[in-house]
């Protein structure tokens, strides 16, 4: 359930105009309230409704609802948008993205409407009187309250970097601001100060178990994890704006140490954070059940309620496998589709593959056939999932949208103690194995050995979280900070080829599947994993399986892409419009 609904009372004072606008159309953030900063930051329950106010902005259309979550992570060697190239979320797939795309403008706008109302709470809380001088009780409630928005404030900018790379970076509320009109700030600067405000926020946060409330609010282990995160970014590459290529700064070691000692402490307790024993589970029982997980993997989720485009989400409706509206389930699916390469990527025994793949779709009779190889579809939030079922063509779920789970801790763990230590440690490899583990459900024996040399092992993890964060919106973002996305699609494409051709490692896949139907489930004649030479079988139904990968299929995917160029978005034309000192930079 969304916690953050009653943000309207919020002061306007300070958020009548943004961070980037002389109150022009750029942001076209409007006065909510007739109160001033006095007023809203004169006790603890209305800097707690403020606080809410700035979480408001992570949920709805323009941001993890669908765009940023659904939208912008891919194409990559993982999944791919579906449909031919358009100038919306097409054009962002596939690499084409424009200026004028209409998908850009708004998630870039929300994004900084989320840090206005942040910077404000960062501004006036430690302001308050109660903050030093209030009951025991109070002074610990606006500590917190103070680290939640330093986290959000976190939160926000990463986005924005990630996505358009150096960005103006107000660190405090528009009315403090002399000019509106604000140039970009390096990115290095900016993820430093974000670094050293999240290691304030971990100190005034407290742990989950002393919070009184579910992750949809931030807590020290959301904040510790965040931290790691964003310090790989910072020591990770990415398109720069002098050079016009990807590069990684001299001095990244020094953030791979942050990352690995935030991760070790929270390593450390367990009594907080960690992995649910099982992978179906967490997806199935506890996300599409919208019921918290009891082992708190999900240390910081996107809360998503409501019913609307401003405040609920559209995952599994969007996305997930296709069903009929006249379904027991109702309407949705089909948006993302994984590349046949990413499903012979997962071991037949790792139970990671049909929670993060689905090869069905749902009739008006509640019947489930099989998809294509290239139609298939993400399955981690699925409509017919849903516990309660929804019925009908709702497009809203109620699906929240987990920004980071305790493998990825784990895993950034590994991965950082291997750069530092020149190859992974005994503790880099049980937290790996920790993770592989879990995706062969426990079966020890089936996970294979383990690299113990430092090119084999970070190799390893970069195919570990191609395994367990697909569909997460996370594997593009990880290959542009190891600077491999170009090389993997171009992998990608390479592979499909072997795969069309039954070449190399694909040898096996069948050119076609036969199945039928058994009751409600499909049944299926013949394995994924050997090859099929027969056209027809009396009795079963026939399914293009390899035979369904074309040329026209392999080029389409991350068709335009374009390295030193594309690893970043434009900038919306309104933003450039509305401040004469914002400028593309990568060739748009």
């Amino acid at each position: 359930m969304k916690i953050n609904r009653l943000y309207k009372v919020l002061a306007g004072v300070a958020l009548f105009c943004t961070s980037l606008t002389a109150c022009k159309s750029y942001l076209d953030l409007q006065p909510i309230s007739e109160f001033d900063n006095q007023a809203v930051f004169s006790n603890v329950s209305n800097a707690t409704l403020a606080v809410l106010g700035a979480y408001d902005l992570l949920s709805g259309d323009n941001t993890y609802g669908i765009r940023i979550s659904l939208y912008y992570p891919y194409d990559s060697d993982e999944m791919m948008v579906s449909g031919a190239v358009d100038n919306g979320r097409r054009g962002i797939g596939r690499y084409n993205a424009l200026a004028g795309n209409t998908e850009i403008a708004n998630p870039w706008n929300n994004l900084y409407q989320g840090i206005e109302r942040a910077n404000l709470c960062i501004e006036q809380i430690p302001k308050m009187d109660l903050y030093m001088n209030g009951s025991a009780a109070d002074q610990k409630e606006l500590r917190r309250l103070h680290g939640e928005a330093l986290t959000l404030r976190a939160q926000y900018y990463l986005e924005l970097i990630r996505n358009w790379g150096d960005v103006p970076a107000p660190m405090v509320p528009a009315y403090q601001q002399a000019n509106l009109f604000v140039e970009k700030e390096d990115r290095d600067k900016v993820y430093e100060k974000l670094i050293a405000d999240l290691k304030t926020a971990a100190d005034l946060l407290p742990w989950r178990t002393d919070a009184g409330a579910r992750n949809e609010r931030i807590t020290k282990g959301a904040a510790k994890a965040l931290r790691a995160r964003i310090a790989l970014y910072r020591g990770g590459y990415s398109l720069r704006r002098d050079s016009k290529v990807m590069e990684r700064r001299a001095d990244y070691a020094t953030y791979y140490q942050i990352a690995r000692d935030e991760t070790n402490d929270l390593m450390q307790r367990r009594d907080q954070h960690t992995l649910n024993t099982d992978y179906v589970a967490l997806f199935k029982t506890y996300v599409n059940g919208l019921t918290p997980d009891p082992a708190a993997e999900i240390m910081f989720e996107v809360g998503s309620a409501g019913g609307s485009a401003q405040s609920d989400s559209k995952l599994g409706y969007y996305n997930g496998p296709r069903l009929d509206a006249a379904s027991r389930y109702g309407q949705g699916g089909g948006g993302i589709n994984p590349l046949p390469t990413y499903f012979y990527a997962f071991d037949s025994t790792d139970v990671r593959r049909d929670v993060t793949i689905t090869i069905y779709q749902v009739l008006a009779t509640n019947i489930k056939n099989p998809q294509r190889l290239t139609t298939i579809t993400d399955g981690k939030f699925r409509r017919d999932w849903r516990n309660p079922i929804l019925s009908g063509t709702s497009q809203n779920l109620g699906y929240n949208w987990p920004l980071i789970r305790f493998s990825d801790v784990l895993l950034m763990f590994a991965e950082a103690e291997n750069e530092l230590k020149g190859g992974p440690t005994a503790q880099a490899i049980a937290a790996f194995e920790e993770v592989r583990k879990r995706g062969y459900a426990g079966k020890t024996a089936l996970i294979g050995p383990t690299p113990t040399t430092k090119e084999a092992f970070f190799n390893a993890i970069v195919n570990e979280r191609f395994l367990e964060f697909g569909g997460e919106g996370i594997r593009k973002y990880d290959l542009i900070r190891w600077n491999l996305l170009s090389s993997k699609i171009t992998e990608a494409r390479a592979n499909l080829t072997d795969m069309q051709a039954a070449k190399g490692k694909y040898v096996n896949v069948p050119q076609y599947l036969f199945w039928k139907n058994n009751g409600e489930e499909i049944q299926f004649l013949n394995s994924f994993y050997k090859p099929s030479t027969a056209t027809t079988v009396a009795g079963w139904t026939r399914l293009d399986w390899r035979q369904n990968i074309t040329a026209t299929y392999i080029t389409s995917v991350a068709q335009f892409f374009t390295p030193n160029k594309s690893e970043l978005l434009p900038i919306n034309q309104a933003a450039l419009d509305a401040n004469p000192k914002l400028t593309q930079d990568y060739g748009y």
